[in-house]
């Protein structure tokens, strides 16, 4: 923390800053954080970085829920117990994680992010308009999102983890027939539950590097709140142009990552 220079602690505000509005919008801020945060540290044992973005990230995560609780419709209850789901799934991908190949599960993510902007595009109203329910959401419908959205994307974040929040949004539309709006509000009360889980992890381990994350927390916390409150000011359309914008860019990271690494 005392090598690192003022530009690059800049730097890190900046993008703690960004990855919050991305990530309270639709889910992908890592995309920003933990990248900015190798340029900054590269030298630095990988799990140092891990634990000071997940204890930057809880915080803009945690502001997110918050604001969007107060003003969209969101089910708490549902969102806690997949929530909880997620978190047994993160764990168990974790323990899975050292024995896993990136370079052959790259390709893969990269081939299910395609077909995901390929439906997203093809279907101009996904998530815009919510289907006519003639009653509240089944209980087959919750159990299949807590397996789903739970358990399956939350394995998928401790394996791997680029795009879990955006894979959550698109899942909760699908499956619960939420608006974009209440899909994105859903996935901050989700994320705030295995974010803390790995924090717990990463804080007993020690490697959290606290001063930094503090100050970029502050930033984080700035750009979720501003993130939420955009996405409930302008709309599942907009959300849906940010949606595509990021599922994008996941596609040309990871594209990167497997033909340079």
């Amino acid at each position: 923390m005392d090598d690192i220079s003022l530009a690059a602690v800049a730097l890190l505000c900046l993008a703690a800053l960004s990855a919050g509005w991305i990530d309270a919008v639709v889910g992908g801020g890592g995309l920003l954080q933990l990248p900015a945060l190798l340029v900054g540290f590269p030298h630095l044992p990988p799990a140092y970085l891990l634990g000071t973005n997940k204890a930057v990230s809880i915080v803009g995560t945690t502001a997110a829920a918050v604001t969007y609780t107060r003003k969209a419709p969101v089910d708490v209850r549902t969102a806690v117990r997949i929530g909880l789901a997620a978190l047994g799934g993160s764990l168990l991908g974790a323990f899975f994680a050292a024995g896993v190949e990136s370079a052959v599960l790259r390709p893969l993510i990269i081939v299910i992010l395609l077909g995901v902007l390929a439906f997203v595009l093809l279907r101009p109203s996904f998530g815009t308009t919510v289907p006519v329910m003639t009653g509240p959401v089944t209980r087959r419908r919750v159990l299949t999102a807590i397996l789903v959205a739970g358990l399956g994307i939350g394995f998928y974040d401790g394996l791997v983890g680029p795009g879990t929040g955006t894979f959550l949004v698109i899942a909760l539309v699908a499956i619960l027939h939420m608006d974009l709006v209440t899909a994105s509000a859903t996935t901050k009360i989700v994320n705030v539950c295995t974010n803390f889980g790995a924090l717990v992890v990463f804080t007993a381990q020690g490697t959290v590097l606290w001063k930094l994350a503090a100050l970029m927390a502050l930033f984080n916390l700035a750009g979720g709140t501003l993130g939420a409150r955009t996405a409930l000011k302008r709309g599942s359309g907009f959300v849906r142009v940010v949606l595509v914008a990021v599922v994008l860019a996941l596609v040309a990271k990871l594209a990167y990552d497997q033909w340079t690494g």
